[in-house]
C-alpha cells in the first residue's frame, strides 16, 4: 500500500505528498536543557528515529533537525539554583540528553541546532513581522497580535476569543489580547549578562516558540515535510510556531503535523498521574537503564502506535525494590524473547545475529511476512502491528529450529539451515528498520572483558565434565548424586550472580538476566 501519514492538522490520514527518491525534511522539537533526560523526553527521539529509519527503507532522502532550547527561564532559574551559569549547566545536560539519544540507538538526528546560534535569525524574523503588522513592540518587549492573524487557532481547532494563556504564555499589561505571546522579551535586572542578547528592542533574549521558527528556517526553508513533537506541544508551542511563521513566510510551515501520544503512568492505589518532579516520580533515563537494556526501553515505546499514550503500568516510586514500573518490567521480559532468538542464532549459523546481513527479499516462505510488515508500517507508521509481527516470525524460526534438529550435530539438514538463515535475514530486515539491536548482555559483558568470558568457560567446563563423570557412574556409585548435587549447586550459586545456565544438545550456554 502507499505511504499514509495522520496529519494533527486536518486530522485525518493523508497520503503521503512525496514520491521515494524525493528529498524530506523533518523538524522535531527537541528539549529545554535544564535537567537531566527523563524516559517521557525520549518518546519522541525514538518514535522519529523510526520513521526516518522507515522512510529511508522506502527510498526517501531525509533531512531530520532536533532543536536545543539552551536559554529560557527554566534554565535561568534552575543555573540559579545549582550556583552555576546558564552555558555551563545547558552543556551538561545537552551531552546527557546526547548520551541518553545514543543508548537507545537513536541515530537518525542531522542537525541539533542550539537556540544562541540563531538568535540574529530570530530578530530577522520578528522584525518581519513587526514590520507587516502581525507583531508589536511594548516596553522592550515583542510581542505576536492573534487578533491579526485569521487563521490563529487552526491546528488545535481552538477560537482565539476563547484561549487561556498556556504554558509559558506569560500574562503582563503589555498585550493586546490575552493570547498574545512573546516573540522578545526584555532582559531583567536579575538575569545573568549571558542570555541577554542585542537587539532593535534593546537588550533581551527570543520566547520559546520563535526559536523553533527561526531555526527550521535556517536549516530546513519555509516549508516542512513533517513537523513533528509531543501531543503536549501541541498548545501553544505548535500552534504559535505555525502561526508566526505562515504570517511571516505567506508559505504552509508544514505539510504534515505529526503528535506521539504521552507516557501514562498509575500510582500504587491505580489512580493516574502524571510523571512529575513535584510528585518524585521522574524516572531519569539513566536510572531507567540500569534496570533494562536501552533496546527494551526503545521496543517498549514501540510496542505502541505512536499517537496512543504509553502505558507504564502501576509504580510504587516509594518502594525501592521496585525501582521502574510494572510496564518496563514487562517489556524487559519481552524483549529478552529477542535476545534469546540472537544467542539461537550465533549457534545455528555459528555467526553474531548482528553479522548477519539484511535481507528484504526472502524465501516465498516468509514473502508474506515481509508484506505484512511494509503494510503495517506504511499504515501511519504502525510500528506496534510491526511489533507484534516480529514476535510471530521470530516464534516461526524457534518452531523451525526445534523441529528440525538445527542445535543439534549431525541432525540438521542444509535446507532447513538455509530457510531458518533466511528467516533470521527478514529479522534483521524488520529491527533494523525499528532500530532494535539484539545484543545480549552476555555478549556486552564478554566483548568488553575477556577475563570474566574465560572464566565463565572454565566454569562451564568444570560443570559438564563433572555432568559427564556423573551420568557414566553405576548408579551405586555413592558419589554420583554429589556430583549432580554440585552441578546444581554451579547453577544455583551462578543464577543469585544473575547468570543463567541452559544446557542443550550442543552443548551449555550461559546469559545474564
Amino acid at each position: 500500500m502507499s505511504l499514509q501519514v495522520y496529519s494533527t492538522l486536518t486530522r485525518k490520514k493523508e497520503p503521503f505528498s512525496k514520491r521515494p527518491g524525493e528529498a524530506v525534511s523533518m523538524y522535531v522539537c527537541g528539549p529545554t536543557v535544564y535537567k537531566p533526560s527523563h524516559i517521557g523526553h525520549m518518546v519522541g527521539p525514538v518514535v522519529f528515529d523510526t520513521i526516518k529509519r522507515y522512510l529511508t527503507h522506502l527510498g526517501y532522502t531525509v533531512t531530520w533537525v532536533v532543536n536545543i532550547t539552551d536559554v529560557d527561564d527554566k534554565l535561568i532559574g534552575r543555573a540559579k539554583e545549582l550556583g552555576t551559569s546558564v552555558t555551563a549547566l545547558a552543556n551538561t545536560m545537552t551531552a546527557d540528553y546526547l548520551q541518553c539519544l545514543k543508548m537507545l540507538n537513536v541515530t537518525g538526528i542531522d542537525f541539533f541546532p542550539k537556540a544562541t546560534e540563531h538568535i540574529s535569525g530570530m530578530v530577522a524574523m520578528i522584525e518581519a513581522l513587526i514590520e507587516k503588522g502581525h507583531a508589536y513592540p511594548a516596553g522592550g518587549d515583542v510581542y505576536f497580535d492573534v487578533a491579526r492573524d485569521a487563521e490563529y487557532g487552526k491546528l488545535c481547532n481552538r477560537n482565539p476569543d476563547d484561549l487561556e494563556t498556556g504554558t509559558r504564555i506569560e500574562q503582563t499589561g503589555k498585550k493586546r489580547n490575552p493570547g498574545d505571546f512573546a516573540l522578545w522579551k526584555t532582559a531583567k535586572p536579575d538575569e545573568p549578562t549571558e542570555v541577554q542578547f542585542p537587539s532593535p528592542w534593546g537588550l533581551g533574549r527570543p520566547g520559546w516558540h520563535i526559536e523553533c521558527s527561526a531555526m527550521s528556517l535556517a536549516l530546513l526553508g519555509a516549508t516542512l515535510d513533517i513537523h513533528g513533537g509531543g501531543l503536549d506541544l501541541a498548545f501553544p508551542h505548535h500552534e504559535n510556531e505555525l502561526a508566526q511563521s505562515e504570517c511571516c513566510n505567506a508559505a504552509p510551515f508544514a505539510k504534515i503535523w505529526m503528535h506521539n501520544g504521552l507516557l501514562k503512568l498509575k500510582n500504587k492505589d491505580g489512580k493516574e498521574d502524571k510523571m512529575a518532579g513535584s510528585l518524585g516520580n521522574v524516572l531519569n533515563v539513566v536510572d531507567a537503564l540500569k534496570h533494562l537494556p536501552g533496546g527494551a526501553l526503545r521496543f517498549f515505546m514501540l510496542q505502541t502506535h505512536y499517537r496512543s499514550p504509553i502505558d507504564l503500568g502501576i509504580w510504587d516510586w516509594n518502594d525501592a525494590t521496585k525501582p521502574i514500573p510494572d510496564g518496563l518490567i514487562a517489556a524487559r521480559t519481552a524483549f529478552e524473547t529477542f535476545l534469546r532468538f540472537a544467542e539461537r542464532v550465533e549457534r545455528v549459523l555459528g555467526m553474531p545475529f548482528a553479522d548477519r546481513p539484511s535481507q528484504r527479499d526472502t524465501s516465498p516462505k516468509f514473502g508474506g511476512v515481509r508484506a505484512k510488515f511494509e503494510q503495517f508500517m506504511s499504515d501511519d507508521f504502525n510500528t506496534g502491528g510491526a511489533v507484534g509481527l516480529l514476535f510471530e516470525l521470530v516464534s516461526t524460526l524457534n518452531k523451525l529450529a526445534d523441529e528440525n534438529f538445527l542445535e543439534v550435530p549431525g541432525r540438521a539438514t542444509a535446507q532447513a539451515v538455509q530457510e531458518f538463515s533466511d528467516g533470521v535475514g527478514l529479522v534483521r530486515h524488520i529491527t533494523d528498520i525499528l532500530g532494535l539491536e539484539l545484543t545480549s548482555p552476555k555478549a556486552e559483558l564478554a566483548g568488553g572483558d575477556e577475563l570474566v568470558g574465560g572464566l565463565m568457560q572454565l566454569i562451564l567446563d568444570l560443570r559438564a565434565n563433572l555432568r559427564t563423570e556423573a551420568k557414566g557412574a553405576a548408579k551405586d556409585n555413592p558419589l554420583k548424586k554429589a556430583m549432580f548435587d554440585q552441578t546444581d549447586l554451579i547453577r544455583s550459586r551462578l543464577a543469585l550472580l544473575n547468570v543463567t545456565l541452559e544446557d542443550r544438545p550442543a552443548g551449555t550456554t550461559w546469559r545474564v538476566g
